[in-house]
């Protein structure tokens, strides 16, 4: 009868996927009683023999971290006081000891944002300061940036930052440089999610039906790219006014012979010039030149381009524009570059060159649907210009809103933003009763000017 148990349990144990690192009968027995109260979540009765197990057999199976991560989680839960912070404390440390018995099945960046994550959550409770929240963020993400990916750490993380410049504690170049290592890393794992979501948006786009596993996937990339796009604007956000032109141009006026030969400051000082809106000021003009001079690349031609914009040389700026997207050898970041060049023609009223790099900007990288809805306002608002009778002209909404449209199809997060435009743009096109009073359902039109499309009366 013995054996026969001993046989069951480690048939058990393979069905799972769950290995034994030493064959101790007792520590199986118990692992087994513990797992099964787990799956039936009665986490008080799965407590004691879990335990046991910890702490006689660490090393035994890694159920003991991933049951004993639900069974603590439940008491976190469920406690209150000095009982909760004891928990709280107990799963950190339960976390440790994963990554020193299974190190290869925990990434230190994941657990240890986890951990950090954690503290700052309960950071009341445990007395815990900003400075050692974020110093315990910190030490993580150098130890190792590649698996630190939570969005919600990212965020608090750099939130911690601002807390303490504006405590005094952290200078503005401490700031900005956190904030431009923040908003890489993030750009970088919205390139990674994207690229693996426009890999199943192309075969969808092909006709091709995806599996249930590649439709689960494109639900957990699609839900990850949301939370990076929250968080991106949450940082922007909290940054706020602390990065503004007055900030800025003193403090890299005071470092710009000190950094003048290091293209990564320049890159960055480049970047937050730009993006805060300083370029009119001639140390921008200064500093692109400077970069363009020992380091040029794809971001130094864009900025020249931005340069001879600003001095009213379209045609130079084009072909600087062009020759960053040459200079771009990744395709997420050359497709980012062609929607950046197209903003600044659409603001500029470009609109005809401005699609062009819209749609460029949608083949590299599908999977972002804000270009059509830069092109549906562009639409939307040249409807006066581009019909030769009210009713023609009324008919470029159903252009705008269609455009709209395809956003929600290839870019879930913008679901609500595409359904609230194309319902603008479908409330300025004919209405029914127009469509049924001037006979002309069914009926194509030519839409001219810079649009040059056709649209069919519905």
């Amino acid at each position: 009868m013995k054996t026969k148990i001993t046989l069951l349990l480690a048939a058990l144990f393979i069905g799972l996927n769950i290995g034994f690192a030493q064959q101790d009968e007792e520590c199986m027995t118990k692992l087994s009683i513990f797992h099964e109260y787990v799956k039936a979540q009665n986490f008080d009765a799965a407590y004691q023999p879990w335990m046991d197990v910890r702490k006689k057999c660490p090393q035994f199976n890694n159920a003991i971290y991933i049951d004993g991560e639900k069974i603590l989680t439940d008491k976190i839960e469920k406690s209150t006081g000095a009982d909760k912070a004891a928990a709280i404390n107990d799963l950190i440390k339960l976390w440790a000891e994963r990554g020193e018995h299974f190190p290869d099945k925990t990434p230190k960046g994941e657990y240890g944002a986890q951990s950090c994550q954690l503290m700052y959550d309960n950071r009341a409770l445990l007395n815990k300061t900003n400075e050692e929240l974020y110093a315990c963020f910190d030490a993580v993400y150098k130890e190792d940036k590649a698996t630190f990916t939570n969005p919600q750490s990212l965020y608090t993380y750099f939130s911690l930052m601002v807390d303490l410049f504006d405590a005094g504690k952290k200078t503005a170049e401490d700031l900005f440089n956190k904030y431009d290592d923040i908003v890489e890393k993030v750009e970088d794992e919205v390139k990674n999610y994207s690229e693996s979501l426009n890999v199943l948006i192309e075969k969808e786009a092909a006709g091709t039906e995806l599996t249930n596993t590649e439709g689960q996937y494109k639900v957990y990339y699609e839900s990850y790219l949301s939370n990076y796009d929250l968080i991106a604007s949450g940082i922007d956000e909290k940054m706020g006014t602390r990065a503004n032109c007055d900030i800025l141009i003193p403090l890299y006026q005071k470092n710009f012979e000190d950094n003048k030969m290091n293209a990564d400051w320049l890159q960055s000082a480049m970047n937050m010039m730009y993006q805060k809106e300083c370029t009119d000021d001639p140390l921008f003009v200064k500093i692109v030149e400077q970069k363009n001079s020992i380091a040029p690349d794809a971001n130094t031609a864009f900025y020249v381009g931005v340069l001879k914009d600003k001095q009213g040389k379209s045609n130079e700026a084009i072909a600087f524009y062009k020759q960053a997207i040459d200079l771009e050898t990744d395709n997420f970041k050359k497709s980012n570059l062609n929607n950046k060049i197209a903003l600044k023609l659409k603001a500029k009223g470009s609109y005809g060159q401005a699609r062009t790099f819209f749609r460029e900007a949608l083949r590299l990288n599908p999977s972002n649907g804000r270009p059509y809805l830069s092109i549906a306002a562009m639409y939307a608002a040249s409807a006066n210009d581009c019909g030769d009778t009210n009713f023609n002209k009324r008919a470029v909404y159903w252009l705008a809103a269609d455009e709209a449209q395809k956003a929600a199809r290839v870019d879930s997060k913008l679901s609500s933003a595409s359904a609230n435009s194309a319902a603008n743009y479908l409330s300025k096109a004919p209405s029914k009763a127009e469509v049924f009073s001037s006979g002309r359902s069914g009926e194509t039109i030519k839409i001219g000017c810079w649009i040059g499309a056709s649209v069919k009366v519905p």
